[in-house]
């Protein structure tokens, strides 16, 4: 996660499974292109959901990247977009493991 220098306030949270509860980090920095966030979760299995809560205003986007950190070979055969995708103040952003 990280913004053009604007503050970065998110909430990162990971869902396993519709009977378990939901893992969440929330976090702030003052300057997100200085200081962005990385972090590494372990999801085992599939059916993961990392959910991306942009819980500052509209007028601080910030960009989310979630990429895989290491692959098997069944999900390295269907591909996988590397990237970003803004997610706006107040705006959710959802990313699902295959």
């Amino acid at each position: 996660l990280r913004t053009d220098g604007r503050p970065l306030n998110a909430r990162v949270e990971l869902l396993q499974g519709p009977n378990n509860n939901k893992q969440v980090v929330e976090l702030y920095t003052e300057d997100g292109l200085d200081r962005p966030f990385f972090c590494i979760l372990e999801s085992p299995g599939s059916g993961n959901v990392v959910r991306i809560v942009n819980t500052a205003p509209v007028e601080f986007p910030l960009t989310a990247a979630v990429v895989p950190h290491s692959l098997n070979e069944e999900w390295s055969e269907g591909g996988m977009a590397l990237g970003g995708d803004v997610v706006l103040g107040g705006d959710i952003g959802t990313f699902t493991q295959r």
